[in-house]
């Protein structure tokens, strides 16, 4: 694939939280863009717990009876691995394809869908079963976030995606970091069947939630469609050329210098809310030597975890461990009033408007859109 920088321009009416920007020093600039497609029902959104506790009815969600469960064991695969595709589901004449999120030109429907462009043909696995997998041969993609779809008569459907990040980092100048363990904080899923869903979102004094485990809503991250998806079309329908990232890729970079030479921005499209301290560190070390970042949602790098062996453990907000996360992202997060008051976000003058707005006929003081949670 041919290297290009892009341009990051005109993309705010594709964003749908509050948006951080910061270079060094530090900046910050606030705006929002039209909210209407996939706009979050305040009454359903969980993040309107401060502390991320549960609480009285939240304890478990039920999976759509049509949906087929599946998932992979790493949020990521390079172009030419092999992965392998775990199921959930016992079931017959079960068919797979791959799909690549973001080209398409259909409209994504509801949050227990997932639409993307075919990259394999129909495959006929027939019966599968709890427990089993299968190999899937990641091809020579672009970087990006894919799927695999599985079908079966009668409209059973399910969805497991999957990042491929680029064959060696700084293929493009810019990357984009998708927040898949955030996903699985979000996911309440009943992992051990015992009636309560597997994250402190959903129990009570329960502080762990595995990754690689399927997603509920037939197998779609939570909050896919509002904050992730319609930013991963813009980038498509605006010819953009970045690095696709999963947040493993970021936590495996040990010396942030090695980051900062393969790029000049960081963009966090999603809620990044849950990191490790190896990916702090990356993402503190780059901004520290020059490399920019973008947020395009609220209340990112909120929570310390640890891993061990898959399964994700919340340990304690950054702001009391002494790192808060306003020394990164030049604002920090108190509370919301679930959408209660609503209003134009400005564009503020700071360094950094100068580029991130080039060619879209922004001005410093210009006020847009009508939004707020």
């Amino acid at each position: 694939m041919k290297t290009k920088t892009p341009h990051i321009k005109r993309f705010w009416p594709f964003v749908t939280v509050v948006v951080t920007l910061l270079a060094v020093p530090c900046l910050t600039i606030a705006l929002l863009g039209t909210s209407a497609p996939g706009r979050l029902d305040p009454v359903s959104d969980p993040w309107g717990e401060i502390e991320g506790e549960a609480t009285e009815g939240q304890s478990v969600r039920r999976n759509d009876p049509l949906a087929i469960e599946a998932s992979f064991p790493q949020e990521s695969y390079r172009p030419g691995a092999t992965a392998q595709l775990h199921f959930a589901t016992t079931l017959g004449a079960v068919r797979l394809q791959l799909f690549h999120v973001g080209p398409e030109l259909v409209k994504t429907v509801g949050d227990m869908q997932m639409r993307g462009l075919p990259v394999t043909a129909p495959v006929l696995l027939g019966r599968i079963t709890t427990g089993g997998a299968t190999r899937v041969a990641i091809g020579d993609w672009p970087t990006g976030l894919y799927f695999a779809q599985l079908t079966a008569p009668g409209g059973r459907i399910g969805y497991a995606p999957f990042v491929v990040p680029p064959k060696h980092l700084g293929q493009n100048r810019v990357a984009v970091v998708l927040p898949t363990r955030t996903w699985q904080a979000y996911n309440f899923r009943d992992d051990d069947s015992d009636g309560k869903g597997d994250t402190w979102y959903a129990t009570p004094g329960h502080f762990t939630a595995r990754l690689h485990r399927p997603f509920l809503n037939r197998g779609v991250p939570p909050h896919f469609r509002s904050y992730d998806l319609y930013f991963l079309h813009w980038l498509s329908q605006s010819g953009k050329r970045v690095d696709i990232l999963s947040q493993a890729e970021v936590d495996a970079v040990r010396d942030p210098a090695v980051l900062r030479r393969a790029y000049d921005v960081l963009i966090f499209p999603g809620h990044h809310e849950y990191v490790t301290t190896a990916e702090y560190d990356a993402v503190e070390g780059f901004r520290d030597r020059g490399g920019s970042l973008v947020f395009l949602s609220a209340n990112n790098f909120f929570w310390r975890i640890d891993l061990d062996h898959g399964l994700m453990t919340r340990v304690s907000k950054w702001r009391d461990l002494g790192r808060p996360e306003a020394s990164l992202l030049g604002v920090q997060y108190i509370a919301n009033d679930m959408g209660e008051h609503r209003g134009p976000w400005l564009l503020r003058k700071a360094p950094a408007t100068s580029w991130l707005f080039s060619g879209t006929g922004s001005i410093a003081g210009e006020a847009f859109s009508d939004a707020g949670i």
